[in-house]
């Protein structure tokens, strides 16, 4: 006869089965945080990254229309503007760290600037055309450091990634497979051989 009382293998089972259990929860609970982290992760990314494009759209119309009004002679106006730029740029401010944030705000400031010294006599003893001209020639300039600090907050490469070797094998594999298939004769191709 066995040592072993007669109540001992339930009491294991159940104690593994409760030790099973709880393991599963934990892998369950660490998974569905790691996912959750994932995606708060990607929708971050998202939500800058349309912050950004879409004040660059903004500040692109606005350039566009001061470049065109400055062609025609009108003026342009600087309520417009604040209603355009504003949605866009309280975007940009909520979203954005400081590098981007600071270079957000030069381009509006220098686009304010514009739309100030548009006004007659804006700026004294300067002409109001030629001030007017070399303000918006600045404007490409801001935005390039805008664009270099969105680059560099958001992590985008200006070339693709590298290819690894596991990317090669996979890319010789399909090419390989995709030469191997039979090639398929046409019409015309069917009607020339008989």
């Amino acid at each position: 006869m066995s040592a072993i009382p007669w109540w001992g293998l339930p009491l294991i089972a159940a104690v593994f089965a409760l030790v099973g259990a709880l393991v599963a929860h934990l892998v369950t609970v660490r998974n569905d945080h790691v996912r959750n982290r994932v995606r708060r992760g990607r929708r971050w990314y998202a939500e800058r990254r349309d912050a950004y494009v879409t004040f660059m759209a903004v500040v692109d119309r606005v350039t566009h229309r001061l470049r065109t009004g400055e062609a025609t002679g009108r003026r342009p106006d600087p309520l417009l503007y604040l209603d355009e730029v504003g949605p866009a740029l309280m975007h940009v401010r909520l979203l954005a760290s400081g590098p981007v944030l600071s270079a957000a705000m030069a381009v509006h400031l220098l686009l304010e600037k514009l739309h100030a010294s548009a006004q007659p006599a804006a700026v004294p003893g300067v002409e109001p055309e030629k001030h007017f001209r070399e303000l918006l020639t600045q404007v490409p300039l801001v935005m390039q450091e805008f664009e270099v600090a969105v680059r560099e907050e958001l992590q985008i490469r200006p070339s693709s990634p590298p290819v690894t070797g596991e990317d090669a094998a996979d890319l010789r594999g399909r090419a390989r497979s995709w030469l191997r298939r039979p090639r398929r004769r046409t019409a015309d191709e069917s009607s020339l051989t008989r």
